[in-house]
This record gives structure tokens, C-alpha cells and sequence, in this order.
């Protein structure tokens, strides 16, 4: 059975638990299977790697080692601790799914879930 998750790859996003919570940050990725996402600059961790070889070295007289050191990246984040940041209201919302008409089809989109917004989060 396929997961289904609310929150999109380039959503606006909202942190409601940890260190960063209050801060937003865009969808990098959307892990399904463990349903996680990574949020751009948010939950950094600090990672050792060593200097290791490149893997296609096609450029003349460039370095052909990837260098090493303490290298920042996001990690993942349970997608339960994040919240749609609404386009139009600018607050962070539950994500509602309504059936919309367009030439011909009924497609099923996501919307604000305000109770004075109500708009598309898909634009």
C-alpha cells in the first residue's frame, strides 16, 4: 500500500517542535516510506566526512578529490512536526483535499483548511 502525505516537495513549511521550532523553510525532499521530510536549513546536523575520490573526474585540471571535513546538511523530519504554511493567508494550516472541475475532469487539489481562507495551496 502506497503512503499518501499532505506536504509536497517546494511546500512552504513550518517547524512545530524541536530547535527550530516557529521557523519555515521549502520541502528539499518527502521520504514516503518513513514518512519524513527534509526542510531547507532546518534540524542541521554536523557531519565527519573524509576526502574521497570523485567519481567522474571529466574536467581538465580540476581537483580529482572531493574534500573532506565537518560538512552541514539537513536531516530528515517527521512529517507530523511540520505544518503547510498557506500561500494566501501566510499561516501555517491543515491541509484539506477538495474535488475542483477543470476542463472536463474532476481532479482532487489541496486547500487552506482556514476557516476564513479556504483557498488552493496548489498553484
Amino acid at each position: 500500500m502506497s503512503v499518501k502525505l499532505k506536504v509536497k516537495k517546494g511546500d512552504l513549511v513550518q517547524m512545530l517542535t524541536g530547535k527550530d521550532r516557529g521557523k519555515q523553510g521549502r520541502v528539499l525532499e518527502v521520504r514516503k516510506d518513513d514518512r519524513r521530510v527534509i526542510v531547507e536549513n532546518l534540524n542541521m546536523m554536523k557531519r565527519h566526512q573524509r576526502p574521497k575520490p570523485m567519481k567522474d573526474p571529466s574536467r581538465m585540471g580540476a581537483p580529482q578529490i572531493v574534500p573532506g571535513g565537518i560538512i552541514e546538511k539537513a536531516a530528515a523530519v517527521p512529517v507530523s512536526n511540520v505544518m503547510v504554511v498557506c500561500p494566501v493567508c501566510n499561516r501555517p494550516t491543515r491541509v484539506g483535499m477538495a474535488e475542483r472541475e477543470i476542463r472536463g475532469e474532476h481532479v482532487h487539489i489541496r486547500v487552506c483548511r482556514r476557516a476564513d481562507c479556504g483557498e488552493e495551496l496548489d498553484r
